[in-house]
């Protein structure tokens, strides 16, 4: 009996010791260090100037103006969550829909169609898949430097600058492989919109 009630107490020792270290001691310590060496990544990757928040680097977002980057297609729900004040919140989520469905390859038509309208110059060009398709999680902030560039000369043209102004502001975005192996070369839409209108 004395025996179960010293291996009791040395069990409740551990889950005492434990519970602080892993409940308390490690997400301090973590959180205080992130904060101090990484604070813009670990409050999120914010984009901020002048006291203005423009959005995460990780996020993406809805351009739709001749003026802008297009990113890749968001499926925009408003029917669920709301602020406080009720109103209703923008979000992104993933499609269901089998990519050999016939209402799949609709909606992939329709968005075709779209682009080449917005692009007359690009008939004989091929569309860059990522401009017609959602990423997996419905929030992918980049596109590919192919999707970039096929939009190019519609951005110079509303903007009434050179296509050439527009690839530098492209190519300071583009985040090329990591070790120039792993991944994928990308250009993150939200930071080539903000920097030409000027705001980084």
């Amino acid at each position: 009996m004395k025996k179960d009630k010293t291996l009791i107490f040395r069990a409740f020792i551990f889950l005492i010791i434990f519970t602080m270290i892993t409940g308390f001691i490690y997400p301090f310590v973590s959180t205080g260090l992130s904060q101090i060496f990484f604070s813009n990544k670990a409050n999120g990757s914010i984009i901020e100037v002048d006291g203005k928040k423009y959005g995460s680097v990780l996020l993406a977002q809805q351009f739709t103006g001749e003026r802008y980057l297009w990113g890749r297609v968001m499926n925009i729900k408003t029917d669920i969550f709301t602020d406080d004040e009720g109103n209703p919140l923008m979000y992104s989520v993933p499609s269901n829909l089998s990519p050999a469905s016939d209402e799949y390859k609709e909606l992939i038509e329709e968005r075709v169609n779209k682009i080449k309208a917005a692009h007359p110059e690009k008939k004989d060009v091929p569309i860059p898949v990522d401009l017609v398709t959602s990423s997996g999680s419905g929030l992918d902030p980049h596109i590919s430097p192919a999707a970039a560039e096929y939009q190019i000369e519609r951005i110079a043209k509303s903007r009434g600058i050179t296509e050439d102004e527009v690839r530098k502001v492209v190519e300071k975005y583009t985040k090329t492989k990591f070790l120039g192996v792993f991944g994928e070369d990308t250009v993150n839409v939200l930071e080539v919109n903000l920097a030409l209108d000027g705001i980084i």
